[in-house]
């Protein structure tokens, strides 16, 4: 029995999730399932949103998960065991209007893994991928006008 260890990870900010796999392989030596389930949404029309708003709308749902999975990946292979669980949205496979950077994050998400998933047979690496319809999630409502304020966390 291992006693819990908080470790703290905003994972849009990918120059570090590299050193945080570290700190949790050494700590714990493996991780057997590892489960991708953060997100960043905005809601607006696509005329509307800042280019730096879609990049961090792809850091968080895309970059971020996949460069996690990739720092803790070679540790699974080695052990040639381990189960990867993106949980995604529904949005990963049909979009919808004012959802563009979200929708077109999920998407790329959705791909990345599954061909992750096709990879990993070999090793046996369970690799799977949910696609929850709407849920209700943590919303600041924005000021009129303030785009950066409207992100769902």
């Amino acid at each position: 029995t291992y006693a819990p260890k908080l470790i703290l990870l905003d994972i849009s900010d990918i120059n570090v999730i590299q050193d945080v796999a570290k700190e949790i392989l050494n700590c714990y030596g493996c991780v057997d399932i590892l489960i991708n389930n953060a997100s960043m949404k905005v809601k607006g029309a696509v005329q509307s949103i800042s280019l730096e708003l879609d990049k961090k709308i792809m850091d968080a749902n895309y970059f971020g998960p996949i460069t996690l999975t990739k720092a803790i990946l070679p540790n699974m292979i080695s052990r040639r065991t381990g189960q990867i669980v993106l949980i995604n949205s529904i949005q990963g496979k049909i979009g919808i209007p004012f959802r563009a950077a979200y929708a077109a994050s999920k998407h790329a998400a959705v791909g990345f893994f599954d061909c992750l998933r096709a990879e990993m047979e070999e090793f046996d690496i369970s690799v799977s991928t949910v696609n929850p319809t709407f849920i209700c999630s943590y919303h600041r409502q924005p000021a009129p006008g303030n785009w950066e304020a409207s992100i769902w966390k």
